[in-house]
Formats: structure tokens, sequence, C-alpha cells
């Protein structure tokens, strides 16, 4: 009101304020027309203080927009103070417009305590308007440098509400949310969000360069306070595609539940979340059998962190060491021994091929003969996808562990012991000790290029946790000599993986035609490697099982007296250190039994 009576003021040098009614009607058409428009654009949900050039861009919008209204009522109403409307006033009160609602809400901020108009260092937005969301709000009120620009909620009873101060906005709106607030980081506090709809939020997200993590489960977030340093990155497998199955009770009772267990390789990445999944289901006593010291003790540490008064069992040394291994089983009544132990990464053991032979084939053939001869009921080793088929000496390793569980499996068949000893075959988990995916953490934490040894292969992928809990439900349903396959999903492109981890990282990938942050490199294939793995010999003999996560598969084996001999002539090819023989054993073999 006060811009267009100024504007007429200026225009006709008339300073004699409204006295009439028509008068005061007709000014008072400015604002009636103005409000709602600047509502729909934003005006009034715009934080001045923080984003001082967002509110100055939508003041001019609003502006252009009231005053070309304002001209379309006048002369449609000829509501019009002094009957008529020069044609300087509507640039006029454009202008005055422009001047006072800037001013105005300028001078508002700097009676309002002097905030500086500086961008703060971080703007976020949160998925989700529920309790946890404005537990974190109120966090982050707390946090210097931190604005919480808006909320994104699918709830139609919120959207276009405003919450504590902050606006909520419908998740179709992501895009202009982003750019208009200038968003750096989005936090996911909406935990009802099926897979596929956090996959494509996040893909979404990320597409923008902006960074995604993730709050847990409001029952896990102790208080409102604290919430601030619980806000977690997202984990590459939540975005893997695969839907949980929850475990089944049962298996898990059957399994370990009062028993005595044993885990060789306690202290690594598969063997270490077995003994925690054990641990939850109450074994009579845990075992931990591990070679390397600090592993042995981190582990140890962390059992007895989460259950003070549990049974745990350490024992330092190697898979190799027959009487160690038979003073450990006998002395504490070991019933069920899960073989973890063992030397993984592909390339290392390629150049330390005698090692890995050690270790991987003699090492699992002294526990299985201890493990038989001491009458442990249940045996399961843990194998690998690069059994199948092998062209690497991890692989070949693994597949004469196969063959060896198989041949004591036919042993205890043979003298009706009713032991069972089994192998559960699986393909890569994420985050395992000497992975990919901490390799490519390192690389994006330092900024420079991930590499890729060939952009075309692929592997199967799942996280340790659901490796494990299945690894402990297939030994509850062997029935001895069983090579139980773990059902893996669709195998992922490792440069897709690459490509997702970058943006999870709220970064850009470099291309021929755009720069970005981060390059992906491709530098060959290492000695061994396969461009895919195979989890099946024979896919169609493969049979499902009680549990739809696991699958069955009849396995060749071979001859006692022709692993007997191999075993021997791969025994004396270590003595002598003669690398070359020990290969052609290890390979030769499993061309015979393939």
């Amino acid at each position: 009101m006060l811009a267009l009576w100024t504007s007429y003021s200026l225009r006709l040098r008339e300073w004699a304020p409204p006295t009439t009614l028509t008068q005061f009607t007709a000014l008072a058409s400015a604002p009636v027309i103005a409000i709602p428009i600047f509502y729909a654009l934003g005006l009034y949900k715009i934080v001045v203080s923080y984003l001082p050039e967002r509110a100055l861009w939508v003041i001019l919008q609003g502006m252009t927009y009231a005053a070309i209204c304002w001209i379309v009522f006048s002369f449609v109403t000829e509501a019009v103070v002094y009957g008529f409307v020069p044609r300087s006033v509507p640039i006029l009160y454009w202008a005055l417009g422009i001047i006072l609602l800037s001013s105005s809400r300028l001078m508002v901020k700097a009676l309002l305590g002097g905030r500086s108009v500086t961008v703060p260092a971080k703007v976020v937005a949160i998925f989700g308007a529920g309790t946890g969301a404005l537990n974190l709000k109120s966090a982050f009120a707390q946090e210097p440098g931190i604005a919480v620009a808006a909320f994104l909620d699918d709830d139609p009873n919120l959207c276009g509400r405003v919450l504590g101060g902050t606006p909520v906005y419908d998740p179709s709106e992501l895009n202009d949310v982003i750019s208009r607030f200038h968003i750096g980081e989005i936090i996911l506090s909406n935990s009802s969000l099926s897979l596929k709809q956090r996959q494509a939020l996040v893909e979404q997200i990320s597409a923008h360069g902006v960074k995604v993590r993730t709050l847990p489960p409001l029952n896990d977030v102790a208080a409102g306070r604290y919430v601030v340093n619980q806000i977690r990155e997202i984990d590459i497998d939540e975005l893997l595609g695969r839907s949980s199955v929850p475990p089944e009770p049962d298996l898990f009772e059957r399994a370990v539940t009062g028993r005595v267990v044993m885990v060789t390789g306690a202290g690594g990445s598969i063997g270490s979340e077995l003994c925690r999944i054990i641990m939850r289901w109450a074994p009579k006593r845990l075992v931990l059998f591990e070679a390397n010291e600090f592993a042995l003790y981190t582990i140890e540490q962390t059992l007895l962190a989460a259950q003070p008064d549990s049974a745990v069992v350490p024992v330092l040394g190697s898979v190799t060491d027959a009487a160690l291994l038979r003073r450990a089983i006998e002395e504490h009544g070991v019933e069920v021994l899960y073989h973890a132990a063992a030397h993984k990464h592909v390339p290392l053991l390629e150049v330390n091929a005698l090692e890995g032979i050690r270790n991987n084939v003699l090492g699992t053939l002294t526990v299985a003969e201890q493990a038989f001869e001491a009458g442990v009921g249940s045996f399961v080793l843990i194998s690998s996808d690069k059994a199948v088929r092998p062209t690497n000496v991890m692989g070949a390793t693994k597949r004469w562990a196969e063959l060896i569980v198989q041949q004591h499996a036919e042993a205890a068949r043979r003298r009706g012991t009713l032991q069972k000893f089994s192998a559960v075959r699986f393909g890569n988990v994420l985050g395992s000790n000497g992975s990919v995916v901490p390799l490519f953490k390192r690389q994006i934490a330092e900024g420079g290029a991930i590499t890729l040894t060939d952009g075309r292969m692929t592997r199967y992928f799942m996280s340790i946790h659901e490796a494990a809990e299945l690894i402990v439900q297939a030994s509850a349903l062997s029935q001895g000599g069983d090579v139980f396959l773990l059902e893996m999903g669709e195998p992922i492109l490792i440069r897709d993986l690459a490509e997702t981890m970058v943006r999870l990282a709220g970064l850009k990938l470099s291309t021929p035609e755009t720069p970005g942050d981060i390059d992906i490199i491709e530098v060959g294939r290492r000695p061994g490697e396969k461009l895919y793995e195979e989890l099946f010999y024979d896919p169609e003999r493969a049979a499902p099982t009680e549990h739809p996560r696991i699958l069955t598969a009849p396995d060749s084996a071979c001859a006692d007296n022709q692993l007997g001999s191999a075993l021997d002539e791969l025994r004396r090819a270590l003595n002598d250190h003669d690398e070359a023989r020990a290969r052609a054993v290890l390979f030769g073999l499993i061309d015979k039994a393939t």
C-alpha cells in the first residue's frame, strides 16, 4: 500500500494522504493481489539470514507478477485512486515495492541478532518429516554453520506446512528444492522407504552432486541431542537390490544353541561376523581359533563387551598345527566347527602360491582330520565361487578344500559316525578384508582415481552379515557331503559399483566431455583374474532347500586314493619349494575331478 501511494504521489506531486473510503479501498487492492502471489512463490518460507540472494530473486519475481496483475485489475474494475493510471505509476510501484520488501527484511534481520548474510558451511534437507527428522533438526540448531532448509515428505497432510520454521515439500519437488536452496546434503530419516524407493531416491539426489546420508531407525537413537553424531553414510550393500529375508530361528537353534562351537579364522571378516551371530543364539561355549594375535584380541573383546558373561575361549595358533587343533577340540568338547581360516587375496596368492597351498589345502586337511578323529558332529567349510572352474591359485585351493571335505563326509558315512561334513559356497562379501569396496572407499577419500582392472568385470556380492547368517542356517540343513550355494542375486558390474560409490560420496565422475571430481581408470586384469565368476558347475542340477536363499547341488568328487596320492605329491612339492610342480599338481587334480 505504501509503495502504491508513494508511486502516485511521486507522479502527481501531491503528497496528501488518502482520505476517502474509495482511496483506501483502491490502495488495499495492492496487497490483496500481491500477498497470494508472494505466498505461492514461497517468499514467506525463505530464511533471509541464510539465503538473501534467493529472497531477492523471489521478491523480484513476485513484484513483477504483482504489478502486472494490479494493472489488469485496475483497468478491469476502474478502481483507480485518481481516476486513471499514469504510465509511470506501475513502473514506480514495481521498483518501490522491491526496495521496500528487500530493505524491510534485511533491516529485521539486522535487528534480530545481526547474523551474517553469508551462506552457511552446509545447507541440508531432511527426507521425512517425522519425529526423527524433527529431533535431527533440533540437534542441527545447536551446530554452527549448518542450516536445515527444507523437509521432504510424501504425506499430503504435511506437504505445504511449516514444521519448526522449516517448510515441508513433496518429494516430486526435490530437484527444485536442491537448486532453490543450494542443498549440499540430504539426510534420509524415513525408515519406511522400500528398497526400490531408496535406490531411486539416491540415484536422483546423487545426480545433482549432493551427498546422501541416513539416520538410524528411531529405536536405535538414544536421544534427540545425540542424533547428529548418529547420522551415517549409506552403505553400498543397502543399494544392491537384495531384499532382506528374516532368519529362521529353528535353523539357528538346531545349528548352535546350547552347543560348543569353534570358528577357525575367528578374527577375519567372515569369521568375526560368524562369531557375533553365533553368540546371539546362546551357544554353550564359543572357541575362537585365530593365527593373528591382534585379530584374536579384537574379536574376543568385541564379544565380551556385548555379552560380558559369555563363555568365549581364545586360542592362538595356525590351522596347520594338528596337535594344537586336537587339543582345543578335545579340551572344550567342540560339537560344531566352522572353518573360515584361509588366505583369500587372489593377486597375493598368485605370487605366494606355496603359502596359499600350505594354508588353504593342508590347513583344511588338518582341521578336517582332527575334527573327524575327535568326533565333531558338524563341520562346515567356508568356500568361494572362485572354486568353480578356477583360474587362480586361491580358487584352486578352495576347490581342493571342498574335495577334502567331501572325502571326510564319505568316510563318516562308511564308519556310520553320523558326522556331517559340508561346504558353503558364495561370492564376494562387501567390506571384507582385502575386497574391492574398502579399496574404492580409500581411493575416493584420497580424491584420486579409482582403479579398475577391467570395466567388463562382474562379481556376485552380498553383505558380510547376510553371508554369515546364511552359513549358520545352511549348517543346520546338512546331511553330509553337501555343497550349499548361497543365492547371490544378479552379478554386478564392478564399474557400476564404483560409480555408485562415487555418487554416494556426493562427488561427480569425470568423463571425456565433462571434468569431475573422480576419474575411473582401467589398469588391466591381474594374473588369475576372471571376467566373471560362477557359483555352479551345473546350474540345472541345483536344488532348493527349506531356506529360500540356500541351494544345494550334487558335486563331483574324486576317489580317496586319487586325492590321497595327489596330497602326497603336493606335500613333496611344498617341501622342495617347487612352485611349478605344486601348481601342476594343484590344477591337475581339479581337471580330473571335474
